[in-house]
């Protein structure tokens, strides 16, 4: 047992990815409680955090689950990006338990000065980007370094939220909240931009398929992307929503559609583990279009979040964790049946919740099912990688 920990917090893929599959879990859970005690199903439980739980689910989710899922990425891509030593044991285990404070904090936020819990949930985030500061200076390239400036918007957004919350303001939580989960989209646009074309290009290449076939990236697309990436969540802290913000969602939105038809996803689809990261960015677009009408005041908004947090957040991290945690830890690069059934069932919580959201009647009973959907999925998720995530390192085979 004592082994089995001190592995844990010996890389950071593996204790954040691991607190990512056991807090969404948790959080899910917890978030269906409270839905189902709304119909009568459950008896209501009083709370033991301080703000609505509609705020604490969003913010959890944004700033708890997919922080987890960015500190086991960047913690474990980094070194191999510039050739810097990875992260010691020491530091791993102190900025986990600093993630794991956090969510204590606004959990137990009720009986908390809401000043501490700001002071807590806001450490994370500044201490992993100083880490992978130290790691990028090392190659300073531009590309890389666009991730610094990201992790600072979603630092800015979550502040946005607290700010309200402590009550210095009084109308930027949701500014926040909608800042916060357009940063991660834009972290995976760029990311899953990178990674997706080059593993399907890496597999079609061991497949032996001819090169005239493989993934194509095209530089005006990919630098399009990242312009408006980077600016699409700025956008929004500074202005809120709108038409401005509108049309750099629709117009990064249309981008990310054009960059995909060229990345192969029709072969991909023999590959489940490959699959799911086009699954992912194919939500990015389709919640980047929703969302960017709905700023202009066409469709529903609750709708088109729900397709980029769950459907772009929770598919693409559920794909990246368990690839990343294969590869890391020795094994092939092939995704279980389990695994395969909580990527699918990933999108399904999306879908649903997206269908839901236009409903008035069984909105809450679509709300339920997309919330079981999603527990499910990261429950799958973590026993299919648990093995890759607990156990020691298989050596491959020559």
């Amino acid at each position: 047992m004592s082994s089995a920990v001190t592995r844990i917090f010996s890389e950071g893929f593996r204790v954040f990815f691991l607190s990512a599959g056991i807090y969404g879990v948790f959080a899910g859970i917890a978030w269906g409680v409270w839905l189902a005690s709304l119909d009568g199903l459950l008896p209501y439980v009083e709370q033991s955090y301080a703000m609505p739980p509609v705020m604490w689910h969003a913010h959890e989710m944004i700033f708890g689950y997919a922080t987890a899922a960015l500190g086991g990425f960047f913690l474990t891509a980094v070194p191999n990006w510039t050739g810097a030593p990875e992260a010691r044991a020491r530091f791993i285990t102190f900025v986990a338990l600093i993630w794991m404070a956090g969510r204590l904090a606004v959990w137990f936020s009720a009986a908390l000065p809401s000043l501490a819990v700001a002071l807590i949930d806001l450490s994370f985030v500044p201490i992993l980007a100083l880490k992978v500061a130290s790691q990028l200076i090392r190659r300073p390239k531009p590309q890389n370094m666009v991730f610094l400036y990201l992790l600072s918007l979603i630092w800015v957004s979550n502040l946005m939220v607290h700010l309200e919350w402590v009550g210095v303001t009084s109308d930027t939580l949701n500014i926040g909240v909608r800042a916060g989960l357009l940063a991660l989209c834009s972290m995976i646009a760029i990311l899953g931009g990178r990674i997706t074309p080059a593993f399907t290009r890496n597999a079609m290449k061991r497949a032996g398929e001819p090169e005239a076939s493989w993934p194509v990236s095209v530089p005006g697309l990919e630098k399009a992307a990242m312009v408006l990436a980077l600016l699409l969540p700025l956008l929004v802290l500074v202005l809120d929503v709108g038409p401005v913000a509108g049309i750099c969602a629709l117009v990064l939105g249309g981008v990310q559609l054009l960059r995909m038809a060229r990345w192969r996803a029709g072969w991909a689809l023999r590959q489940p583990i490959l699959i799911a990261l086009h699954l992912g960015l194919g939500m990015l677009a389709l919640g980047l279009v929703l969302w960017g009408l709905s700023a202009l005041g066409l469709g529903n908004e609750v709708g088109a979040i729900h397709i980029l947090g769950i459907g772009c957040v929770g598919g693409m991290t559920l794909a990246v964790m368990s690839r990343a945690a294969l590869g890391h830890s020795g094994r092939p690069l092939v995704a279980s049946s389990p695994m395969v059934v909580a990527y699918v069932l990933m999108a399904a919580a999306a879908l649903v919740r997206w269908l839901g959201s236009g409903l008035t009647g069984g909105y809450l009973a679509a709300m339920l099912t997309a919330d079981g959907l999603w527990i499910a999925a990261t429950a799958l998720y973590l026993f299919a990688m648990w093995p890759a995530l607990t156990g020691p390192r298989v050596a491959r085979a020559n």
